[in-house]
This record gives structure tokens, C-alpha cells and sequence, in this order.
């Protein structure tokens, strides 16, 4: 492993591996097929670039995306680790120029999209290299039970056995139960792999489910202070990105969007404003995502609840894969359930698969209800332990959240629902509380009943955050069908009777921290010089240095090059291409200060 870390450090600038890279790369180094799955952010390229490194010929990187593949040889390049990829992009002739110095030695690492093995010619040109490993990036979508599974994949085991000598198998991926690491096992043919699971917690990752509130007033209240910051704004429906990226934009925010009804145009687009910082919060559909190795994500929000945990903790992971603090938030609705039990139905056909799918998703709507530590629910989901809560998730220590008794509000909406016989919706259930007037209700009579007008001096929006809250927390239910209708819940009748109460978790805007002006302003201007030396480079400004080495720069502030060489994430090949730019920086900060 000393050859190993002295590549870490001198390439990558990194003192030492992190925890589960090492165990990883030690089992490849010694020949044996490896599965390592690790979460999102957690340094899986490098437990295969590594080890490429010190083999003889072309590691082949099975990856799904065109944009992921361009995302790590973009990378390598700076490191100055010679990489390539060959995908649907380039022309046949582009191709096989590639393949030709592939051959020659040129490459260390080939990146190739899985549906290219099943040209018959393509693999020909491929087994004409010395391929000494194998990597599957994304494995998970080789099971059938996973997330996300791609047909392509299932012709990956063919080709390695087509080999003239059969690589090492390295496979890896960030979120997988039991079922699905069986399936890799198998499908791909590992032999007696060993397998790591890093623990799934991400230490910079704060969770929150918020819950009975205006979903785009808290979108934009939250969003408002982070207009410098990345993020990504997940959407369930085409329709419901479209609408939040108009929004957005209509309030000045610079946000772009992201789903399959765009063309490969305008998505390719969309994506590569977002990497260049051109625009700061990206509304997509899950179809954004996979591909993006941008590492200054700073949060995730899920507009709407996810259909299963696979999916939200891979798409949330995409925060903080700089290991910088990030927030992840869901905000859900009891709607969001009708709707991904809808897109199962449109998706699913076979009847054991639908059952599985609507199993995973009740899982997944029981983690929007949990009173337990989240990032505790999410680890157990996946097979593991934590030792103690995590202390920054949204039910164990949230510093803006306070309990509020909400009792009678809650008396009155259950009474309502029974008076009117629990045969309609939410949104006719608080006209009649707030006393509309409207033609439905004074139609049915309901102006007549004893609840009518008992929350008027509420809003009509008020009294629909609180029936969704007492619909989330379980006191209310909703029927299937297109027009879900409320109904009473066993938990709501002990409450009705004056037996239980019922208290509201409420945020409290929190009073503005005193920030430090000097540093933000300097962490400010050496994104600028970050983004100057990007614009040059035509590259994304993570791919010069992450926000993580920016902040240890600030605190340093380098004057020469020992200093420059000691932060964390400037390895040799990246100081000699920027430490220059960043060292006059501060040599004119330290001048102009007189100092």
C-alpha cells in the first residue's frame, strides 16, 4: 500500500485514504475480484483509479452516463493521469483512434458506456488491449431489484468471459440491500469476491422531512439565503420541474431544469450550465443526477417524496461530496404517495415487481413519519448500525424547530371531516372550516353544519397545511383514485374524545448568524480566480480545486509553495497547472495589506 498512498498524495493531494478506500484497493492490488459499495461521496473512483495506476495496460471503466464519463477523464486530466472515454459523443473513427492508442499504452483508464459491449465489432476492438481490470461503476443497475436497472448491463459478464485473459472484476456502488448485492455478485460474475461496506452515514449530511407546510413558500424561504450556493431541487412529475424553474426564475433566481421530455440538446446544456456555476439550482426529474460528479452541491430538496429509499438517499447523496456541510431536505405531502403509487403502475407491469415497488415505497413514507434519528433510519434500511443518533438531522436536535399545541385546530378539522360524512377532499374540507362561500359548498349544504366557519380567522391555506400535517402524522388517511378523499384514522378518535393531544413540530425562522464578512469575502474572491482559471481551462471550477480546498486556503493563505503543497487536495499536477495563480493571489492580498 506505500506505492499506493504515495500516488494518493502526490496525484491527488490527499495524506491518506479514506475510511473504506484502503481495505478496497489493498483486496484489488492482490488480485481479488471486489465489490465495494459506499456511499454517495465517498471516494469510490479513487479505489479504482488508483490501483490502474499501477497495472500494466488499460483498466476499462464501465459507466452509464456520457456526462460521468466526461466528468472523471476531465478530472484525471488536471491530475494529469492520461484517461479517455468512448461513447455515443464521439464519431466511429474518433472511436477507434482512441481504441488505437489505447493499445499503444496511452491510456491508463478507458471509460466506455455499457450499451456500446453489445456492438460485436466494438468488443473486438477492445479485446485487441491489455485489459488487467475491470471496473463497473453504478452496479446496482445490473439487478432487476435495484433502483434503477439497465438491460445493458446484463451483457457485461459476456464480454469480460470474451476476453483473451479474464481481468480483475471491481464493482461499486453507493446504495445496495442484500437482494441487489446478490444480483451483482452474480450477473457480473464475481468470483469469490470480497466485499466492503463502508458505512452508509455521511457525517456532513443534515436531514430534514418538513411536513404540513406551504411547499413553495419553504422552497423559497430556504433557497433565498443560498443564491451563491449549488444545489438540486428533485421534482416527482415533467410538469412539476417546468412549474418550479418558472418559478424560480420569475423570483430571480438563477435556476435551470432537467428531465427526459427535454432533447439530448437541451439537457446537455442545462447539465453543463449547472457543473460551470452558470446556474446555481438545477429542478429536475429523477433522470438528472447519476452523472453529475460536481462536488459543491451545498443541497438537496426533494419537492416531492421519492418511491423508494434506494433512490432518495443516492439522489440526496449528490450534497456535500466534498465533504463540506450540506443539507438534504424532503418536503412531503400525503399527495406524494398517490403519486409514485401512479408512476409504479405506469412503470410496472409485472405483478411481483409492482409488489415490491409499492412495499418500498410504504418504507419510504415510513421515514417521512418517523419520530427516530433519520440518518440512523436511513443506515439500518441498509443493512447497518449506528452507534448513537446523529444530532443533526431534523428529529433529533434542530435548533429552529419548536413543539406547539395543536389540539383543538386539530378537533375541529377531525369533527369536520366526520360531519361531512368523510366523502371529500382537503380542499373542501377547509372551505367549509374557513366558512367559504363558494358554490360546492353552500351546494351541499355544509354552511349549515356546526363546523362551519370555526376556523375563520384562518387562512384557506393555513387549514390546508394542517390537514396535510395531521394526514402525514397518520390521524388522517386518503383513499386511492384521482380525487383522494379524507377519512378519519383510528389515531384521530382518542384525540376527538379529549384523550390524547396533539402537538406540531414548527420552524422558527432563525436570527441571522454574525458572519465572519472577511473570510466570506475571501472565500468569494478565490471562487472568482477559481472560475477565471475554469473559463480558460474549459472545464468545470470544482474540477481546479473543491470548496473544501478553497476553505483550507483561506485559513492558510499560501505564500509559496510548501504551504500551497500541505492543503488538502493540491497534489503536484494540480499545483503545477493553478498553485501559481493562487499564490500571487496571496502574495498581493499580503502586499495591499501592507503587511
Amino acid at each position: 500500500m506505500a506505492q499506493a498512498t504515495e500516488l494518493l498524495q502526490k496525484i491527488y493531494g490527499y495524506p491518506s485514504f479514506r475510511q473504506g478506500q484502503q481495505g478496497v484497493i489493498e483486496s484489488l492490488l492482490s488480485g481479488r475480484d471486489t465489490l465495494g459499495i459506499m456511499p454517495t461521496g465517498g471516494g469510490k473512483s479513487i479505489c479504482y483509479q488508483v490501483p490502474a495506476m499501477m497495472m500494466p495496460g488499460t483498466t476499462i471503466v464501465i459507466s452509464p452516463l456520457i456526462s460521468l464519463m466526461k466528468d472523471q477523464v476531465d478530472g484525471l486530466d488536471s491530475l494529469g493521469v492520461p484517461a479517455a472515454y468512448i461513447n455515443s459523443s464521439l464519431t466511429y473513427a474518433q472511436a477507434e483512434s482512441r481504441i488505437r492508442k489505447a493499445a499503444n499504452g496511452d491510456y491508463r483508464l478507458l471509460y466506455v458506456a455499457p450499451e456500446r459491449l453489445e456492438s460485436e465489432r466494438f468488443a473486438e476492438l477492445l479485446r485487441g488491449l491489455v485489459v488487467p481490470m475491470v471496473a463497473v461503476d453504478e452496479a446496482h443497475c445490473v439487478s432487476q431489484w435495484g433502483h434503477d436497472f439497465r438491460p445493458s448491463y446484463m451483457r457485461i459478464r459476456e464480454f469480460v468471459c470474451s476476453l483473451p485473459t479474464r481481468p480483475l472484476l471491481a464493482a461499486f456502488t453507493a446504495t445496495a440491500t442484500d437482494q441487489v448485492r446478490d444480483d451483482i455478485i452474480a450477473h457480473l460474475g464475481l468470483e469469490r469476491p470480497q466485499v466492503f461496506v463502508t458505512g452508509f452515514a455521511r457525517d456532513n449530511l443534515s436531514f430534514s422531512v418538513i411536513k404540513g407546510e406551504n411547499k413553495r413558500d419553504v422552497l423559497l424561504d430556504y433557497i433565498s439565503g443560498r443564491r451563491n450556493e449549488a444545489g438540486i431541487v428533485y421534482a416527482a412529475t415533467r410538469k412539476e420541474v417546468d412549474q418550479l424553474c418558472e418559478l424560480l426564475r420569475r423570483k430571480g433566481f438563477a435556476a435551470g431544469k432537467y428531465h427526459a421530455g427535454m432533447s439530448d440538446k437541451e439537457r446537455a446544456a442545462a447539465q453543463e450550465q449547472f457543473l460551470y456555476d452558470e446556474v446555481r439550482v438545477m429542478c429536475a426529474s429523477n433522470a438528472f443526477g447519476m452523472g453529475i460528479d460536481k462536488s459543491n452541491v451545498r443541497y438537496v430538496i426533494h419537492y416531492n417524496m421519492p418511491k423508494n429509499m434506494e433512490a432518495y438517499y443516492q439522489e440526496a447523496g449528490r450534497a456535500g461530496r466534498d465533504g463540506e456541510p450540506s443539507d438534504c431536505l424532503l418536503l412531503f405531502s400525503p399527495q406524494d404517495i398517490h403519486i409514485q403509487k401512479f408512476l409504479i403502475e405506469q412503470s410496472v407491469s409485472d405483478p411481483e415487481r409492482q409488489t415490491q415497488e409499492y412495499r418500498r415505497l410504504r418504507q419510504m413514507a415510513d421515514y417521512c413519519h418517523t419520530s427516530l434519528c433519520l440518518q440512523r433510519y436511513i443506515v439500518r434500511y441498509f443493512g447497518g448500525e449506528m452507534e448513537e443518533d446523529c444530532g443533526r438531522c431534523s428529529n433529533c436536535a434542530s435548533p429552529d424547530m419548536q413543539m406547539s399545541d395543536i389540539t383543538v385546530e386539530a378537533q375541529q378539522i377531525f369533527s369536520c371531516v366526520k360531519r361531512m360524512r368523510e366523502r371529500f377532499g382537503m380542499t373542501l374540507v377547509a372551505s367549509v372550516l374557513k366558512g367559504s362561500r363558494n358554490k360546492k359548498v353552500l351546494d351541499f349544504g355544509f354552511d349549515g353544519l356546526s363546523t362551519y366557519g370555526l376556523m375563520k380567522n384562518r387562512t384557506e391555506k393555513d387549514i390546508l397545511d394542517l390537514i396535510q400535517l395531521l394526514a402525514a402524522e397518520g390521524y388522517l388517511s386518503l383513499s386511492e383514485g384521482k380525487y383522494p378523499v379524507l377519512k378519519l384514522s383510528p389515531k384521530a378518535l382518542p384525540v376527538l374524545a379529549g384523550k390524547e393531544r396533539v402537538v406540531q413540530r414548527i420552524r422558527v425562522k432563525p436570527a441571522a448568524a454574525a458572519a465572519d464578512d472577511a473570510e466570506k469575502e475571501l472565500f468569494d474572491e478565490l471562487r472568482q480566480l477559481r472560475l477565471e482559471i475554469a473559463k480558460r481551462e474549459g472545464i468545470p471550477p470544482y474540477i481546479v480545486f473543491p470548496d473544501s480546498t478553497l476553505r483550507e486556503m483561506c485559513a492558510v493563505q499560501p505564500t509559496n509553495p510548501a504551504a500551497m503543497l500541505k492543503i488538502k487536495g493540491v497534489g503536484e499536477a494540480k499545483f503545477f497547472k493553478y498553485g501559481t495563480y493562487f499564490i500571487d493571489f496571496f502574495k498581493r492580498r499580503r502586499e495591499s495589506d501592507g503587511s
